[in-house]
């Protein structure tokens, strides 16, 4: 049977890390199971440490998920963040869908933990993407054949939009598949700053990328959050009424 390696990059997932690799461990047993530490300053390491092999890694995910398809073994590599639930029906539909030669990788269909008509339009709108134009995003628990990620030299060591750019790249080399097995990410951050807010935020992060933004400024307007003048200091400091 082909050997799955599952890639868990984290940073500071204490709350989340022992669920989240004890249900791996539970409903992929077949799985080699590693988990990045990108510099956690809290116990997550620790944490890891009885379910998976853990390694360190420099910050930044497309580090953190390079270094881990070096120390994996698998011919299948597949990359899940630590606060997504994989349906267990997942694996073999992954195994199935890389029999034929032409597929070089894909992700799940996406669900958040919670619905709510924004969740589920952005859910529905992001699985149409993936179809259509072949952009397959972290939250949907990307898999990719071993050879072709070796070939494409592994994620861009970008700021931000990594997964983006490999979702790119393997349609240039052949098939990608949206499973239907689903990948249920958190809406954590999405309900924190207003999840239809956040929907125009992300469309307008990718535009500043294909228009061809430096990631590590569009990954600084990224962590400032969804402000439309994120620079500017409060009205107070401002001296203007309250």
């Amino acid at each position: 049977m082909t050997l799955v390696s599952i890639i868990v990059p984290v940073l500071n997932e204490e709350a989340t890390i022992n669920s989240a690799v004890s249900r791996l461990c539970r409903d992929f047993p077949d799985c080699e199971l590693i988990v990045v530490d990108g510099g956690s300053t809290d116990a997550t390491a620790e944490l890891a440490a009885p379910h998976a092999t853990v390694i360190t890694s420099e910050r930044g995910r497309a580090k953190q998920m390079n270094e881990g398809a070096r120390h994996a073994s698998g011919d299948i590599l597949w990359f899940i963040h630590a606060d997504t639930a994989i349906d267990p029906e997942a694996l073999g539909q992954i195994r199935t869908a890389l029999a034929d030669p032409a597929v070089t990788g894909g992700g799940l269909t996406l669900r958040f933990d919670r619905r709510t008509p924004a969740l589920n339009y952005l859910a529905w709108t992001s699985n149409a993407r993936a179809r259509r134009l072949h952009h397959i995003f972290g939250d949907q628990a990307m898999f990719i054949r071993r050879t072709v990620f070796d070939a494409l030299g592994g994620f861009p060591d970008l700021a931000i939009m990594e997964d983006l750019e490999m979702s790119r790249r393997l349609h240039r080399r052949g098939r990608l598949c949206l499973l239907p097995a689903a990948s249920t990410a958190s809406a954590r951050r999405l309900v924190a700053h207003g999840t239809w807010r956040m929907i125009a935020f992300m469309q307008y992060l990718k535009l500043l990328y294909f228009a061809g933004a430096e990631p590590e400024a569009i990954r600084a307007r990224y962590t400032a959050g969804p402000r439309l003048f994120p620079n500017r200091p409060p009205r107070a400091a401002r001296g203007s009424c309250t």
